[in-house]
């Protein structure tokens, strides 16, 4: 380091308390991430990073990790995924080095400015900002996560790296999560799975996005996880042999034709298996797609188009295609780059097989998706798809009008999968998310397009606001200046940037009938000779509005019933709150916003502990969108209306929860409850036989002696779907009643709905 660094390196050094041992493996480290770096580094930049690691190391000298390595191995790490996964450059892996030196150490902002410059600072100034959580109020309305990352997302218009140091940040943490306490793997991993994951896939990165899932699947869901895993283990050989007889005769058609290629077998992640066990409800054993067939050609680019088609005919000469599921991402790219010819043909032994056709160059795109674009910039068929992208996600971020956690789920809406493409009236291809509709596609033209958007032609034709884009529409809008967003517009779209704009111009029009409705009470108050600023706030609780803004409007629209005030008593010019307050008094019409509470869904008090103490101190009910019973994976939510509310891990609601009000999550784990009984239902599909209904009630009532709540069963074709409420003491009776029912021969499917 130069003699002018303004540390005392010899202090920095005595704080350097690692062993012999360690110190050889950090080194080790440290030489092995400098061998992933994938591009050719300047003697200023090889340099500068030497530097960066030993300020580091120096500087994270006394510090370690919850696992109990010294803390320096998680950044060489972090730069080192940075370089061999991400393939970022010079600059990343310097960033990475020194990604939690301001945080954690005597490091400041100035120093990594004067030492390795201004854009580095920078970054790992955005970096900083990205780990640091606000500190709020327990019951807040607000959402710390929400509010972080909007701010943290506007370092995208400076640097988009600081969000790809932060996803290689996540993935080392993700695989070193075993040593945190089992509640804190909880919200790490549903805070990937809610905002890392979406974001890369959404950059191109589908590797890492795939472990994200696997690695979360592996917190939330272990059970399921460990089953697929295990289900890999056994039919590993059999897979393998399959694939082997599949390709022989592709391998020896393509080798004639003196093509440079690879073709392998690729397993699906287990959190992909995971979905289509859940979507599908089949067993494991009928699962058709569990691996895919990739060929990867070495060809000019100007050859890649035919040579990818080349290759589909040979496949389609020895294996029948099903037409329905080509997918041709060549001649239309998907809006991250992403580019294949997928087809599923029928294979040897009558099982469907995908596979996957690409180029060398379209590989590495897939595999390193933003980076890769940077390195064919001139080349890919698409120039523009992250500039797009970006553009598109600025807008959303420089919004003042997003709500926090309106903006996080706009953002992530936009992180979209399966997506569509249509064309403009002049030719000009657009995509949407799947499930993107007409007024979508109106609001993405431009916002004053979709705020007057009275009706959308596809194809010439007039359809619904509502029609969902298909590929290959093309579409029209017809405007009209009457024509007003309402709030019904708001079920429509899919689209953020839609949403967004929808909400902006109902809070505006809010705004401007909620002024009337604001002069109205005014007048009421002055009537009563009482002020406005001393009582609104108790009445906006005693009539269960939100805020003033909807107070406001609900008196506007006649949802409040201003008659009431006269019946209430005052003192000193004010309404009394105590007796106001009184839940009993409230008079909100029917059409309000006061929610009714369920009927607990069990019987008898489950014995629980919330953070190790006894859950009898909190006023707590099971959550009715999950219905957890004894032995499932639980967590306490803190919600701001209803109290204390214990919901399943794999509950619907999880992911949102943990990752969005991760600071009212608390630890939750069952203790002896015997004698309780919990409320579980169960969606049984399979051949409609005569008696099916009675040898399915015989098992649950006779030989289970488990008491039915409800029972309901449709048959049509030949085909039956019921569903069963069901009172069980625990996981384990409720898995055993789920295999009896599996056991009948009538019986397709047996699943606990979630």
């Amino acid at each position: 380091m130069n003699a002018e660094y303004k540390f005392n390196i010899e202090g920095l050094m005595a704080k350097d308390d690692v062993t012999p041992e360690e110190d050889k493996q950090i080194h080790l480290a440290y030489r092995k991430m400098l061998r992933s770096i994938r591009s050719e580094l300047s003697e200023k930049m090889e340099a500068a990073i030497s530097k960066a690691y030993w300020l580091a190391r120096l500087s994270h000298g006394d510090q370690r990790r919850k696992s109990g390595e010294p803390y320096i191995f998680h950044p060489i790490e972090v730069a080192r995924i940075c370089a061999a996964e991400l393939g970022l450059g010079g600059t990343s892996i310097l960033a990475a080095l020194l990604h939690d030196t301001v945080e954690d150490t005597v490091v400041s902002l100035e120093d990594l400015t004067r030492e390795f410059g201004e854009d580095i600072a920078m970054i790992v100034d955005g970096l900083t900002k990205f780990s640091t959580i606000a500190n709020v109020r327990e019951h807040s309305e607000s959402s710390p996560q929400a509010e972080n990352f909007k701010k943290i997302l506007l370092t995208i218009s400076k640097d988009v790296r600081v969000v790809l140091i932060k996803m290689a940040d996540r993935l080392h943490n993700m695989r070193t999560l075993g040593s945190m306490p089992p509640h804190k793997q909880l919200k790490i991993a549903s805070e990937t799975s809610y905002i890392y994951a979406p974001l890369a896939h959404r950059l191109g990165f589908y590797n890492i996005k795939n472990e994200f899932e696997d690695l979360c699947m592996k917190v939330t869901d272990p059970d399921q996880y460990k089953f697929i895993e295990e289900k890999l283990k056994v039919t590993s050989a059999d897979r393998e042999a399959y694939v082997d007889s599949f390709i022989k005769p592709i391998k020896k058609t393509l080798k004639k034709e003196g093509l440079n290629f690879r073709i392998f077998g690729r397993v699906k992640s287990i959190s992909s298996i995971s979905s289509k066990l859940k979507n599908k409800q089949i067993p494991f054993e009928e699962i058709y797609d569990i691996f895919a067939i990739r060929i990867v050609l070495d060809v000019p680019r100007a050859r890649e188009k035919s040579a990818c088609w080349n290759v589909y005919s040979t496949i389609t000469d020895n294996y029948t295609p099903v037409p329905e599921r080509l997918k041709d991402w060549i001649s239309t790219p998907k809006s991250n780059g992403y580019e294949s010819l997928h087809t599923t043909v029928m294979g040897p032994k009558g099982r469907f097989v995908e596979t996957q056709i690409r180029t060398e160059r379209m590989d590495e795109i897939a595999e390193l998706g933003f980076a890769a674009h940077w390195k064919y910039k001139g080349v890919n068929s698409q120039e523009n798809i992250f500039e797009d992208w970006l553009s598109r996600a600025r807008e959303l971020l420089e919004n003042p009008n997003n709500d926090a956690i309106d903006f996080l789920n706009d953002f992530k809406s936009n992180l979209f999968s399966e997506e569509v493409y249509v064309f403009t009236p002049k030719g000009e291809l657009k995509f949407f998310p799947k499930g993107a509709t007409a007024l979508d596609f109106a609001f993405d033209i431009h916002s004053e397009v979709g705020y007057h958007c009275k009706a959308v032609k596809v194809d010439q034709r007039i359809v619904p606001l509502s029609y969902e884009l298909k590929n290959g529409d093309q579409l029209n809008v017809i405007t009209n200046s009457s024509q007003k967003p309402t709030e019904d517009w708001l079920k429509i779209v899919k689209t953020g940037k839609a949403r967004s704009k929808i909400r902006q111009a109902i809070k505006e029009e809010k705004l401007k009938q909620g002024s009337i409705g604001k002069e109205t009470l005014e007048r009421k108050l002055k009537n009563l000779k009482l002020g406005l600023e001393e009582n609104v706030d108790t009445l906006v609780k005693y009539f269960g509005a939100q805020n003033r803004l909807d107070f406001y409007f609900g008196i506007y629209t006649e949802l409040y019933d201003l008659s009431e005030l006269k019946l209430l008593k005052t003192e000193n010019n004010r309404f009394l709150p105590e007796r106001i307050d009184s839940p009993e008094k409230i008079p909100v019409k029917k059409e309000g916003n006061i929610p009714i509470a369920r009927k607990r869904q069990f019987k008898g008090t489950p014995k629980l502990l919330i953070d190790g103490e006894d859950a009898n101190t909190y006023p707590y009910t099971l959550a009715t969108c999950c219905n957890p019973v004894l032995g499932d994976d639980i967590f306490a939510y803190i919600s701001s209306k209803h109290g204390m509310k214990i919901h399943r891990t794999t509950c619907p609601n999880a992911e949102f929860l943990q990752a969005t009000f991760g600071y009212r999550i608390k630890k939750a784990e069952w203790i002896d409850s015997a004698n309780i009984e919990f409320v579980a239902e169960l969606l049984i599909t399979g051949m409609d036989d005569m008696g099916v209904v009675q040898h399915l009630s015989e098992i649950i009532t006779h030989k289970k002696k488990i008491n039915m709540r409800s029972f309901s069963m449709e048959g049509q074709d030949g085909h039956f779907e019921g569903k069963i409420t069901v009172v069980v003491r625990s996981k384990d009776e409720l898995n055993q009643l789920i295999m009896e029912l599996k056991a009948l021969e009538e019986v397709g499917t047996v699943a606990r709905i979630e």
